[in-house]
C-alpha cells in the first residue's frame, strides 16, 4: 500500500503502510475509529499477531469480533459486551414471564367459555319439554 492510502492502522500508528499489511484490509483508511477503539483494548501488536495466526478466511471474522467486543468494552468498561448478553437474557426472562401470563389469562378464558357451553346446553336441555316432565 502506498503511503498515500495508508490504513487506518498505519495512520493511527504514524508509519509506513506495508504492501502486506495484515492490518489493512480489515482496518480501511474511512474508518479510524473503529481501529482506534480496537487499539486501545487490544493493542496493535496483539491484533497483528492475533489475526497472522488465523487463516486468511477467518480474519475479516476475526476483526469484526475485536472492533465490536472493543466498542462495547469501550462503552461498558466494567461488562463489555457481557453486559449486552446479560441485558439481552433479561429481556428474554420478562418476554417468558409474559407469555406465561398470557398462556394462563387464556387457559382461564377458555375455562370459563366451556363452562358457559356447558351450562347453556344443560339450561336448554332441562327447560325444553321432553318425556321425563312429570
Amino acid at each position: 500500500m502506498s503511503n498515500s492510502s495508508r490504513c487506518a492502522a498505519c495512520k493511527s500508528l504514524r508509519r509506513k503502510c506495508p504492501q502486506d499489511c495484515v492490518l489493512a484490509p480489515y482496518f480501511p483508511s474511512n474508518n479510524p475509529q473503529r481501529f482506534s477503539w480496537v487499539h486501545k483494548i487490544f493493542g496493535a501488536s496483539n491484533i497483528a499477531k492475533m489475526l497472522q495466526q488465523l487463516p486468511v478466511e477467518l480474519r475479516g471474522e476475526a476483526a469484526d469480533c475485536m472492533a465490536m467486543e472493543a466498542y462495547l468494552r469501550v462503552e461498558n468498561p466494567v461488562y463489555g459486551s457481557v453486559g449486552i448478553i446479560y441485558q439481552y437474557q433479561q429481556q428474554i426472562i420478562e418476554v417468558q414471564n409474559e407469555i406465561i401470563k398470557i398462556n394462563g389469562e387464556i387457559a382461564v378464558y377458555n375455562a370459563l367459555l366451556q363452562h358457559q357451553q356447558l351450562q347453556q346446553h344443560q339450561d336448554s336441555f332441562f327447560s325444553t319439554d321432553n318425556d321425563f316432565n312429570l
